[in-house]
Protein backbone atom coordinates (compact mmCIF):
# COMPACT_ATOMS: atom_id res chain seq x y z
CA UNK A 1 0.00 0.00 0.00
CA UNK A 2 1.53 3.93 -0.99
CA UNK A 3 -0.14 6.36 0.61
CA UNK A 4 -0.63 9.84 -0.19
CA UNK A 5 0.04 11.92 2.91
CA UNK A 6 -2.08 14.67 1.94
CA UNK A 7 -5.15 11.53 1.58
CA UNK A 8 -4.29 10.42 4.45
CA UNK A 9 -5.06 14.26 6.28
CA UNK A 10 -8.20 14.51 4.27
CA UNK A 11 -9.27 11.51 5.44
CA UNK A 12 -8.35 12.25 9.24
CA UNK A 13 -10.01 15.41 8.99
CA UNK A 14 -13.16 13.98 7.62
CA UNK A 15 -13.35 11.75 10.33
CA UNK A 16 -13.38 14.76 12.79
CA UNK A 17 -15.38 16.77 10.79
CA UNK A 18 -18.34 13.89 9.48
CA UNK A 19 -18.44 15.29 6.58
CA UNK A 20 -16.60 14.86 3.90
CA UNK A 21 -17.93 18.54 2.18
CA UNK A 22 -16.62 20.29 5.20
CA UNK A 23 -13.22 18.38 5.03
CA UNK A 24 -13.36 19.07 1.44
CA UNK A 25 -13.65 22.88 2.32
CA UNK A 26 -11.40 23.12 4.74
CA UNK A 27 -8.60 21.22 2.45
CA UNK A 28 -9.43 23.29 -0.28
CA UNK A 29 -10.92 20.72 -2.60
CA UNK A 30 -13.95 20.64 -4.29
CA UNK A 31 -16.52 17.76 -3.11
CA UNK A 32 -15.92 15.61 -6.08
CA UNK A 33 -11.87 15.65 -5.71
CA UNK A 34 -12.22 14.92 -2.40
CA UNK A 35 -14.48 11.95 -3.00
CA UNK A 36 -12.20 10.80 -5.91
CA UNK A 37 -9.17 10.64 -3.12
CA UNK A 38 -11.47 8.87 -0.19
CA UNK A 39 -12.40 6.10 -3.02
CA UNK A 40 -8.78 5.93 -4.13
CA UNK A 41 -8.03 4.99 -0.12
CA UNK A 42 -10.38 2.61 0.00
CA UNK A 43 -9.91 0.85 -3.44
CA UNK A 44 -5.93 0.14 -2.09
CA UNK A 45 -7.11 -1.00 1.07
CA UNK A 46 -10.24 -2.91 -0.60
CA UNK A 47 -12.08 -2.15 2.60
CA UNK A 48 -15.45 0.52 2.87
CA UNK A 49 -13.82 2.90 5.60
CA UNK A 50 -16.74 5.18 5.35
CA UNK A 51 -20.63 5.12 5.66
CA UNK A 52 -21.80 7.84 3.63
CA UNK A 53 -25.23 8.78 5.55
CA UNK A 54 -27.94 11.45 4.64
CA UNK A 55 -26.12 14.26 7.20
CA UNK A 56 -22.58 13.46 6.32
CA UNK A 57 -20.23 10.48 7.09
CA UNK A 58 -19.32 7.66 10.09
CA UNK A 59 -16.39 5.24 10.11
CA UNK A 60 -17.09 2.06 9.42
CA UNK A 61 -14.91 -0.64 11.66
CA UNK A 62 -12.01 -1.02 9.11
CA UNK A 63 -12.05 2.65 8.86
CA UNK A 64 -11.57 3.33 12.71
CA UNK A 65 -8.89 0.87 12.38
CA UNK A 66 -7.51 2.95 9.54
CA UNK A 67 -8.08 6.31 11.41
CA UNK A 68 -5.54 5.09 14.54
CA UNK A 69 -2.86 4.10 11.96
CA UNK A 70 -3.66 7.37 9.98
CA UNK A 71 -3.04 9.79 12.54
CA UNK A 72 0.34 7.70 13.97
CA UNK A 73 1.69 7.84 10.34
CA UNK A 74 1.18 11.72 10.14
CA UNK A 75 2.56 12.16 13.58
CA UNK A 76 5.74 10.47 13.25
CA UNK A 77 5.83 12.37 9.99
CA UNK A 78 5.71 15.98 11.74
CA UNK A 79 8.02 14.58 14.39
CA UNK A 80 10.71 13.55 11.74
CA UNK A 81 9.62 16.82 10.02
CA UNK A 82 10.35 18.87 13.50
CA UNK A 83 13.63 16.88 14.16
CA UNK A 84 15.18 17.38 10.81
CA UNK A 85 14.55 20.98 11.64
CA UNK A 86 16.56 20.70 14.24
CA UNK A 87 19.44 19.28 12.82
CA UNK A 88 19.48 21.90 10.17
CA UNK A 89 19.71 24.53 12.94
CA UNK A 90 22.57 22.53 14.39
CA UNK A 91 21.85 19.66 16.28
CA UNK A 92 23.85 17.44 16.35
CA UNK A 93 21.93 14.11 18.26
CA UNK A 94 18.48 13.45 18.91
CA UNK A 95 18.48 10.31 21.57
CA UNK A 96 15.26 8.53 22.66
CA UNK A 97 14.90 7.13 25.79
CA UNK A 98 12.14 5.12 27.67
CA UNK A 99 11.97 4.75 31.25
CA UNK A 100 10.35 3.33 34.35
CA UNK A 101 8.70 5.86 37.04
CA UNK A 102 11.59 5.33 38.92
CA UNK A 103 14.38 6.73 36.25
CA UNK A 104 11.78 9.57 34.95
CA UNK A 105 10.47 11.11 38.37
CA UNK A 106 13.26 10.35 40.70
CA UNK A 107 17.11 10.07 39.63
CA UNK A 108 16.96 11.59 35.55
CA UNK A 109 15.93 14.93 36.81
CA UNK A 110 18.90 15.00 39.38
CA UNK A 111 21.09 13.61 36.54
CA UNK A 112 20.03 15.04 33.43
CA UNK A 113 20.53 18.74 33.38
CA UNK A 114 24.47 18.61 34.17
CA UNK A 115 24.56 15.84 30.84
CA UNK A 116 22.45 18.55 28.54
CA UNK A 117 24.41 21.53 30.02
CA UNK A 118 27.37 19.39 28.57
CA UNK A 119 25.95 18.49 25.08
CA UNK A 120 24.12 21.60 24.47
CA UNK A 121 23.59 20.05 21.00
CA UNK A 122 21.97 17.07 22.43
CA UNK A 123 17.98 16.99 22.72
CA UNK A 124 16.44 13.91 24.49
CA UNK A 125 13.10 12.86 24.12
CA UNK A 126 12.48 11.01 27.41
CA UNK A 127 9.07 9.24 28.63
CA UNK A 128 7.85 7.24 31.34
CA UNK A 129 6.74 3.15 30.14
CA UNK A 130 6.22 0.22 31.55
CA UNK A 131 9.40 -2.18 31.99
CA UNK A 132 7.62 -4.42 29.52
CA UNK A 133 6.95 -1.59 26.89
CA UNK A 134 10.31 -0.21 27.42
CA UNK A 135 12.02 -3.23 26.72
CA UNK A 136 10.21 -4.01 23.14
CA UNK A 137 10.16 -0.36 22.06
CA UNK A 138 14.37 -0.88 22.39
CA UNK A 139 13.76 -4.04 20.27
CA UNK A 140 11.70 -2.47 17.61
CA UNK A 141 13.63 0.27 17.34
CA UNK A 142 11.38 2.86 18.34
CA UNK A 143 13.91 4.29 20.98
CA UNK A 144 17.89 4.19 21.56
CA UNK A 145 18.00 3.36 25.10
CA UNK A 146 15.47 1.70 27.57
CA UNK A 147 16.11 2.43 31.70
CA UNK A 148 14.57 -1.15 33.46
CA UNK A 149 14.52 -2.24 37.08
CA UNK A 150 13.33 -5.41 39.12
CA UNK A 151 12.82 -8.42 36.84
CA UNK A 152 12.54 -7.66 33.32
CA UNK A 153 12.35 -10.15 30.14
CA UNK A 154 15.00 -8.05 28.24
CA UNK A 155 13.79 -9.90 25.44
CA UNK A 156 17.30 -10.64 24.50
CA UNK A 157 18.55 -7.00 24.87
CA UNK A 158 22.34 -6.07 25.66
CA UNK A 159 21.30 -5.24 28.99
CA UNK A 160 24.12 -2.92 31.62
CA UNK A 161 23.97 -2.32 35.19
CA UNK A 162 24.28 0.59 36.34
CA UNK A 163 23.04 1.28 39.98
CA UNK A 164 20.48 -0.73 42.67
CA UNK A 165 17.34 0.59 43.84
CA UNK A 166 15.93 -0.68 46.85
CA UNK A 167 12.25 0.04 47.71
CA UNK A 168 11.25 0.99 51.43
CA UNK A 169 7.82 1.54 53.59
CA UNK A 170 6.92 5.27 54.04
CA UNK A 171 5.36 6.13 57.11
CA UNK A 172 4.88 9.10 59.19
CA UNK A 173 6.52 9.11 62.65
CA UNK A 174 3.53 8.94 64.32
CA UNK A 175 2.23 5.70 62.54
CA UNK A 176 2.24 2.36 65.15
CA UNK A 177 5.17 1.11 62.39
CA UNK A 178 7.05 3.95 62.40
CA UNK A 179 9.39 1.92 65.42
CA UNK A 180 9.74 -1.20 63.23
CA UNK A 181 13.24 -1.80 61.66
CA UNK A 182 12.05 -4.53 59.16
CA UNK A 183 8.36 -5.41 57.73
CA UNK A 184 6.63 -7.62 55.13
CA UNK A 185 4.54 -6.28 52.65
CA UNK A 186 1.57 -8.47 53.28
CA UNK A 187 1.89 -6.63 56.91
CA UNK A 188 0.58 -3.38 55.69
CA UNK A 189 -2.05 -4.16 53.47
CA UNK A 190 -4.83 -3.28 55.68
CA UNK A 191 -3.51 0.09 56.21
CA UNK A 192 -4.92 3.38 54.31
CA UNK A 193 -2.41 3.81 50.88
CA UNK A 194 -0.59 6.31 49.55
CA UNK A 195 0.34 5.81 45.54
CA UNK A 196 1.80 6.55 42.19
CA UNK A 197 -0.39 6.87 39.68
CA UNK A 198 -2.21 3.72 38.22
CA UNK A 199 -0.13 3.58 34.64
CA UNK A 200 3.25 4.07 36.77
CA UNK A 201 5.64 1.04 36.78
CA UNK A 202 5.61 0.57 40.65
CA UNK A 203 2.05 0.85 40.67
CA UNK A 204 1.98 -1.77 38.45
CA UNK A 205 4.26 -4.11 39.75
CA UNK A 206 2.39 -3.45 43.12
CA UNK A 207 -0.50 -4.24 41.86
CA UNK A 208 0.62 -7.95 40.85
CA UNK A 209 2.06 -8.37 43.95
CA UNK A 210 -1.17 -8.16 45.71
CA UNK A 211 -3.03 -10.24 43.21
CA UNK A 212 -0.60 -12.91 43.69
CA UNK A 213 -1.17 -11.86 47.43
CA UNK A 214 -5.25 -11.96 46.97
CA UNK A 215 -5.46 -8.76 48.55
CA UNK A 216 -5.45 -5.15 47.51
CA UNK A 217 -3.85 -2.28 48.96
CA UNK A 218 -6.02 0.19 50.41
CA UNK A 219 -5.70 3.35 47.84
CA UNK A 220 -6.32 7.21 49.50
CA UNK A 221 -4.87 8.93 46.98
CA UNK A 222 -2.72 8.26 44.02
CA UNK A 223 -0.25 10.77 42.53
CA UNK A 224 2.38 11.65 40.12
CA UNK A 225 5.34 11.83 41.91
CA UNK A 226 7.40 10.48 44.56
CA UNK A 227 8.06 14.19 46.11
CA UNK A 228 4.45 14.17 46.42
CA UNK A 229 3.95 10.85 48.08
CA UNK A 230 6.11 11.47 51.06
CA UNK A 231 4.07 14.58 51.57
CA UNK A 232 0.81 12.86 51.52
CA UNK A 233 2.53 10.22 54.00
CA UNK A 234 3.83 12.40 56.34
CA UNK A 235 1.26 14.41 56.64
CA UNK A 236 -0.37 10.92 58.06
CA UNK A 237 -2.92 10.23 55.04
CA UNK A 238 -1.54 6.51 54.37
CA UNK A 239 1.49 4.85 53.67
CA UNK A 240 3.48 4.32 51.01
CA UNK A 241 5.96 2.08 49.29
CA UNK A 242 8.91 4.74 47.71
CA UNK A 243 12.13 4.24 46.56
CA UNK A 244 14.77 4.84 48.97
CA UNK A 245 16.95 7.75 47.26
CA UNK A 246 13.31 9.64 47.60
CA UNK A 247 12.28 8.84 50.65
CA UNK A 248 15.33 9.83 51.96
CA UNK A 249 15.39 12.93 50.45
CA UNK A 250 12.25 14.21 52.01
CA UNK A 251 12.59 12.14 55.28
CA UNK A 252 14.16 14.91 57.34
CA UNK A 253 11.67 17.79 56.10
CA UNK A 254 8.41 15.46 56.04
CA UNK A 255 7.97 13.96 59.19
CA UNK A 256 8.75 10.42 57.26
CA UNK A 257 9.65 7.23 58.78
CA UNK A 258 11.31 4.57 56.81
CA UNK A 259 11.38 0.74 57.41
CA UNK A 260 13.22 -2.24 55.61
CA UNK A 261 11.26 -4.04 54.07
CA UNK A 262 11.67 -7.96 53.90
CA UNK A 263 10.30 -8.81 50.54
CA UNK A 264 13.50 -10.04 48.23
CA UNK A 265 11.51 -8.04 45.35
CA UNK A 266 12.15 -4.99 47.22
CA UNK A 267 15.90 -5.23 45.71
CA UNK A 268 15.90 -3.89 42.09
CA UNK A 269 18.53 -3.80 40.16
CA UNK A 270 19.13 -1.14 37.82
CA UNK A 271 19.84 -1.71 33.89
CA UNK A 272 20.21 0.37 30.55
CA UNK A 273 18.47 -1.80 27.85
CA UNK A 274 20.11 -1.72 23.98
CA UNK A 275 19.86 -3.04 21.32
CA UNK A 276 23.79 -3.31 19.74
CA UNK A 277 25.67 -0.90 22.43
CA UNK A 278 28.17 -1.03 19.98
CA UNK A 279 26.43 0.43 16.88
CA UNK A 280 24.90 3.73 19.07
CA UNK A 281 26.16 6.95 18.11
CA UNK A 282 28.84 8.97 20.30
CA UNK A 283 26.38 10.80 22.25
CA UNK A 284 24.37 7.92 23.04
CA UNK A 285 27.36 6.15 25.13
CA UNK A 286 28.42 9.66 26.76
CA UNK A 287 24.72 9.42 28.37
CA UNK A 288 25.80 6.19 29.36
CA UNK A 289 28.83 6.59 30.68
CA UNK A 290 27.51 9.85 32.73
CA UNK A 291 24.94 7.43 34.43
CA UNK A 292 27.49 5.16 35.44
CA UNK A 293 29.83 7.53 36.57
CA UNK A 294 27.08 9.36 39.35
CA UNK A 295 26.32 5.82 40.75
CA UNK A 296 29.89 5.18 40.94
CA UNK A 297 30.79 8.50 42.50
CA UNK A 298 28.04 7.73 44.72
CA UNK A 299 29.05 4.41 45.80
CA UNK A 300 32.56 5.37 46.51
CA UNK A 301 31.71 8.24 48.91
Amino acid sequence: MHFDLNDLRLFVLTADEGSLTKAAAKHHLSLAAASARIKALEAQTDLPLLYREARGVRLSPPGQAFLHHARLMLHQVEQMRGDLHEYGGGLRGHLRVYANTTAVTDFLPEILPKFLANNPKINIDLQEKPNAEIAKAVQDGRVDIGIVSGQVDTLGLQSLHFSTDRLVLATSRQHRFAKRKRIAFAEILDEDAVGMHPSSTLQTFLGQVTERLGKPQKLRIQLSSFDAMCRMVGAGVGVGIIPESAAMRNQATMNLALIELTDSWSVRERYILTRDQAGLPSYAHSLIDHLRQHYATQTKS
